[in-house]
Parts: C-alpha cells; structure tokens; sequence
C-alpha cells in the first residue's frame, strides 16, 4: 500500500530540512522530576525485543554511573495492535507488563536493583515504573 504524500507535508519537510532546527532525543530527556541522579527512559514504539536490550543496557548503565533511580515509562499498551493476534498473550506482549517481568527473571539485572514500583502520576502513572538502583560496591 502506497500512500500519498501531501504537499503541505512535503513543504514541511523541505523547510525542515533547510533549518537549522535539530530534533530532540527522547532517550536524553529530562524533566523537573528528575534530578542528576536519576535518569528516564522512555520505551514507546520499541518492541518487546528491543525495549529488553534497552532496559537491560540502561540498567547496566544506571549502576555503573551510580544513578539512585531510573523512571521507564512504557505507556499503558492502549494502541497495541496485539488483540488482533491469537498467538500472542495480550498482556504479556504489552510493555507496562512484560519489561518489568523481564527484570524480576533477570538474576544478574536483579542483583543491581533495590525494588522495581508503580511511577507517580506525574511520571506517567500506571503508564510508567521506578527502578531503584543498589549502590555499587566500593572495591
């Protein structure tokens, strides 16, 4: 299926292309909830494979850097396509549930966290969890 692009589309995205204007990386955002301390990682659009790799690599990260808490936020799973798959655990495929399931059965990523909790509203809320990171050991 081939879409057409519209005009206007086109001329946005010649004129973005013309300007100087950079976008912005949603893996280094912050907010005003997060302090230097604490690091956010947003894992909308990723796949179950691919938000995996990232939490465990952001985790590994965190810990390394001595970072106290990490904010993930999977969004609740609304616009998942996977109801429309019988082969596939509604539940289970949706981030919100299946990343922090991950984690738990991860022994050596378990060893690094404290406790894994529900996000603060202002944090994405039922969309969104902490991971409170142990502090690494001084050799």
């Amino acid at each position: 299926m081939i879409k057409k692009i519209s005009d206007k589309d086109k001329k946005d995205w010649l004129d973005f292309l013309k300007s100087d204007e950079k976008l912005k990386n949603k893996d280094l955002d912050t907010n005003k909830n997060t302090s230097p301390n604490n690091k956010i990682i947003d894992l909308h659009g990723f796949t179950l494979e691919e938000a995996n790799k990232k939490i465990e690599k952001i985790i590994n990260y965190a810990y390394e850097k001595d970072v106290s808490k990490v904010i993930v936020v999977t969004g609740k799973g609304i616009h998942s396509n996977v109801e429309k798959d019988p082969y596939v655990s509604k539940d289970l495929s949706i981030l919100k549930f299946s990343v922090p399931d991950y984690i738990e059965n991860n022994s050596e990523l378990m060893k690094k966290i404290l406790e894994i909790k529900d996000a603060d509203k202002e944090d994405g809320g039922s969309g969104a969890f902490y991971i409170y990171l142990k502090r690494k050991k001084k050799s």
